[in-house]
């Protein structure tokens, strides 16, 4: 560490040298001296509400916790008014707790009330516990609230507040009775709790505990309410008459009876692109918990109700385990060694029959680097196609191609911390609190309390448009028009970075050229937005320090979403916003591994690291890597997922192999694609459960999810991380990487691989931009940010040098705007939206498998204007037909002001029929990604009895937040029967 940031303090006597401005409690810590406390928290800050950590400093007693370190500090903790403060606050927190640990599932080890006991010495509960008014919460099926084992410290109420800033938890200090609070006073279930964890996370005792985490924690909290509670009674007398330390000593000796027993292990999430990382405790194949550290590099702390508590699926009894042949129409279980005989034989047999390019492989972006590499090494070196693909296709690459035309890499500007640092945000076409709610957290915290800037343009109003500082309700299909006239705007009204344009980008007077149609009149006529609003997006954006641009498939889903992604990066580039912190462009990813899967290789025309398939050279290097002749790899680009299935319809391609991917209900006009599947002479499915696409399978093969295999994972924004194995494969699964190994061998290629870090060594040791990646450097925590040189320093913010082109400038690339390919009309006179919404992921294939994320939202819904919907005579629960150009669906609706006027919104998850049925072939032309989001239907109401609304009413979208700035102890200390310690107070259970 640099010494000019470190200074000297003296404790007692003793002096002692670190870091300066840090926390006094984390500068001790690192010492091996602990500062008793409770309520502080590395990721929460100081509190001040668990008077335990008082110390002496400059002749008075203050709080350790909010203190920081300075060079000449002196302190005392030996001071015998600060010990006696101390134990007064401990004194006045057992007061509101019960202790029992030995009975409690929350004494695994970190309990941090119970170790501060221990630590203390507590000689005894000097205030009788009193028991509070109130019942214990048990409504949410993810977690329960006792009140009478809540200290009232507030970690849960800052977390909600102003780390995830859902804002659903208070505490009311002016009650009898202070309790943490729901919306004010709701039960969890019926409040506008997302069910984050957060909360759960950060309670430093049991009060807030998850449900996987009862009766099964340790040796006595299986037993029954009627048995437990009298043994704690009694416990509690004998505590009065021997004192606390014998039995503060029983419940030590009870938390390390269970730590053997107890796994812990970092993995990071299966959902969204955040990445989040946390630890898994299990005991066996049990999950007690996701514990998230600090130490998380993408999200801390942070989860969303999927990272938290959406991992039922990995028990489910549906779940595949055994491979199965397709056998009279019927499948039947197989041996692995049958099964993959088969598929070996099927494949090289079709590949010398009908050619290389008969073949194609869709790579799942739900399995890890090293798997994806093996997917497209298999399809490119034993087949000899370049027809391999993965989900990328149906969602990002627009946006990767937006960033290839103007600054050259396929990925994230910057980092989530270069986010938090922006000035102002713009979020186009994402849904960021539901689809990447780790991520809007992020934003809503800078938002609140460092007044970052919010500016939304989408269709339709969800929570990120409901905070924006300004909201911009543009027409679908019409981004490029107004980020276009935005650009044009800077031009025009001296807002354009021209020492940027001069200094590090090319074709500035073309591109400006090309801007001449897109005026404020234009732009207003087309996009449905004011003059007025327009200007002042482009006041905010032109005038901000720094701006980070997010979008996702709000954007890219469209007949033109390459060209938009371009406008949107053009704008960027315009404003000097790029290679700068809190500067760039941020496509979304909304795979756990979609990015990772395209960086190493599944895509059709480039291999790992982007490097060109019909570049000769590139095409050299890889053969010579692989040991084979150039000849042998082929040099035109195949065939992606969106013509692999048109192939297969007309016979072109005869084979299809598809990890972990849901083709059978993500791709667009389901229609055609079950046709085309039909058509195929053989097909292989990999997955973990038997999705809709494995039913058109000739042999399926049960893989396993990320908890049963180690790897790696990239992130939204480039960042490489690893994950371990927390539970042997289920039945007779298999890592993928280790199917693949064995498939290829049987295909006359003996790889040979026994651990994933051999399949990452070999891919960095040839592609450019993975060069100095290694399981090493990912050790534990640790994470690396693309590109990677040999030496291991990577790039967690690009282009502060040059951009990714041969001559280091940025290219302005001009654009024209196109109608969408399908647009409302007579007929069908209304458009339909759809995505992601928080509590499922995708087809649901793995939050549907259990009862908790269903019951929060278990049915299919459309979302209709309150105005059409007035027109209409709809009302919540109304049944209705939706018909587009390719087939019908009937579902309820439900009446909203997210939606407006001719626009409809359904979301994506619940897969019988599906949302599909309904999409077209139509396309985005340069990177073949379905329209999804251009959808012209018409809408009838049903004779049919009208039913419950669709979203259960204790859903938390009906819930009303209750804003504030946290705990705010100072309240506390308000209030006239609160005294400082070490004075003695009564009635401590209501401070």
């Amino acid at each position: 560490m640099d010494k000019a940031a470190n200074c000297t303090i003296t404790l007692d006597g003793r002096s002692l040298t670190g870091p300066a401005d840090q926390p006094l409690v984390d500068f001790l810590e690192a010492h091996e001296i602990n500062l008793p406390h409770v309520c502080y928290h590395q990721a929460l800050g100081p509190l001040e509400t668990c008077d335990t950590c008082w110390v002496r400093i400059d002749g008075e007693l203050r709080r350790g916790c909010a203190l920081r370190t300075y060079e000449g500090m002196n302190l005392s903790m030996d001071d015998e008014q600060a010990g006696a403060a101390r134990e007064e606050g401990m004194d006045r927190l057992l007061g509101k707790h019960e202790l029992y640990c030995s009975v409690c599932e929350h004494n695994t080890g970190d309990c941090t009330l119970h170790n501060t006991v221990a630590d203390m010495n507590i000689p005894v509960q000097r205030y009788e516990f009193t028991r509070k008014p109130y019942d214990k919460d048990e409504s949410s099926p993810f977690y329960t609230y006792d009140p009478d084992q809540c200290i009232l410290c507030g970690r849960c109420v800052e977390a909600c507040q102003n780390v995830e800033v859902n804002e659903t938890l208070s505490i009311d200090y002016s009650m009898e009775h202070p309790r943490v609070l729901w919306d004010g006073g709701e039960q969890i279930d019926e409040s506008s709790c997302v069910h984050c964890g957060h909360c759960v996370t950060v309670c430093p005792c049991n009060a807030l505990l998850e449900r996987t985490m009862e009766n099964d924690a340790g040796p006595l909290t299986s037993m029954s309410p009627d048995l437990k509670r009298p043994m704690i009674d009694m416990l509690k007398k004998v505590e009065q008459t021997i004192g606390a330390p014998p039995i503060t000593g029983i419940s030590m000796m009870d938390m390390a009876w269970r730590q053997p027993e107890i796994k812990r292990t970092k993995t990071v999430c299966t959902y969204c692109g955040v990445g989040c990382s946390f630890e898994m405790w299990t005991r066996d194949r049990q999950l007690l918990k996701v514990q998230p550290v600090n130490e998380a590099p993408a999200n801390g702390i942070s989860t969303c109700i999927k990272g938290k508590f959406g991992w039922d699926f990995i028990n489910s009894e549906n779940r595949l385990t055994t491979p199965l042949i397709r056998e009279n129409g019927r499948f039947r279980e197989a041996s692995w060694e049958e099964a993959l005989d088969l598929v070996a034989h099927r494949l090289l047999e079709i590949r010398d029959r009908h050619g290389s390019d008969s073949l194609g492989f869709i790579g799942s972006s739900k399995a890890s680097n090293e798997e994806a590499y093996l997917t497209q090494k298999i399809a490119r070196l034993i087949i000899g196609t370049n027809s391999v693909d993965n989900s990328s296709r149906y969602c990002q690459n627009p946006a990767t191609q937006g960033l290839f035309r103007t600054v050259g890499y396929g990925g994230d500007a910057g980092t989530i911390e270069d986010i938090q640092k922006a000035s102002l945000i713009v979020i186009v076409g994402s849904n960021t609190a539901e689809c990447h709610p780790v991520i809007a957290s992020k934003i809503k915290a800078a938002h609140k309390q460092h007044g970052q800037k919010l500016l939304v343009a989408d269709p339709r109003e969800h929570e990120m448009a409901e905070r924006a500082d300004l909201y911009l309700r543009n027409k679908p299909s019409t981004d490029l028009i107004w980020a276009s006239a935005l650009a044009r705007y800077m031009f025009d009204n001296d807002l354009a970075d021209w020492e940027f344009l001069d200094n590090r980008v090319n074709n500035v007077e073309e591109f400006r050229r090309s801007l001449e149609p897109f005026t404020l009149e234009f732009a207003a006529e087309k996009t449905g937005l004011s003059r007025d609003e327009l200007v002042e997006a482009a006041e905010m954006i032109g005038r901000a320090e720094s701006v980070c641009l997010l979008w996702a498939m709000g954007i890219t889903q469209h007949s033109h979403g390459a060209d938009t992604s371009t406008a949107l990066s053009n704008l960027l580039l315009v404003t000097g916003n790029y290679g700068k912190p809190g500067s760039g462009g941020y496509p979304m990813r909304g795979h756990n591994n979609v990015q990772g899967a395209s960086d190493f290789g599944c895509l059709a025309n480039v291999y790992p690291g982007y490097e060109s398939v019909t570049d000769d050279a590139i095409r050299e290097k890889w053969a010579r890597a692989w040991g084979v002749d150039k000849e042998r790899l082929s040099n035109h680009v195949g065939s992606d997922n969106f013509r692999m299935v048109q192939d297969a319809a007309e016979q072109k391609i005869r084979a299809m192999y598809i990890i972990g991917e849901e083709t059978g209900l993500s791709d667009a006009d389901l229609g055609n694609v079950h046709d085309g599947f039909t058509k195929l002479d053989f097909m292989v499915v990999q997955d973990i459960f038997f999705s809709r696409t494995a039913e058109f399978a000739d042999v399926v093969l049960p893989a396993c999810p990320s908890t049963e295999k180690d790897g790696s994972f990239v992130n939204t924004e480039r960042r490489i991380q690893r994950f371990y194995e927390v539970m042997p494969p289920l039945g007779d699964s298999r890592p993928d990487w280790r199917i693949l190994t064995e498939l290829a061998a049987r295909m006359g290629h003996d790889w040979g691989y026994t651990h994933p870090s051999q399949i990452m060594a070999e891919c960095a040791g040839i592609a450019k931009i993975f060069a100095g990646v290694s399981y090493e450097r990912l050790e534990g925590w640790q994470s690396l940010v693309w590109p990677v040189a040999e030496d291991g320093t990577d790039s967690p913010l690009l282009y502060t040098e040059s951009f990714h082109f041969d001559d280091g400038r940025a290219q302005l690339y001009p654009q024209e705007w196109h109608e969408p390919a399908e647009a409302a009309d007579e007929e069908y006179d209304l458009e339909l939206n759809n995505g992601r919404v928080l509590e499922h992921f995708q087809s649901a294939n793995q939050t549907g498998q259990g009862p908790r994320i269903n019951s929060q939202i278990p049915n299919w819904f459309v979302e209709v204007g309150s105005d059409l919907a007035a027109e209409r005579g709809i009302e919540d629960g109304s049944w209705v037909r939706i018909t587009s150009r390719r087939d019908s669906i009937e579902l309820q609706a439900i009446v909203t002001d997210r939606v407006r006027g001719n626009e409809l919104f359904i979301p994506i998850h619940h897969s019988k029929p599906g949302i599909n049925f309904l999409t077209g072939e139509h396309h985005d032309p340069d990177v073949n990604t379905p329209a999804y989001k251009e959808v012209a239907v018409r809408m009838e109401k049903l004779p049919r009895e009208k039913g419950e609304s669709p979203l259960p009413y204790n859903n938390f979208r009906y819930g009303h937040r209750t804003p504030n700035n946290g705990p705010e102890a100072p309240i506390k200390w308000a209030r006239a029967d609160y005294v400082a310690p070490p004075a003695h107070i009564e009635h401590p259970e209501t401070k």
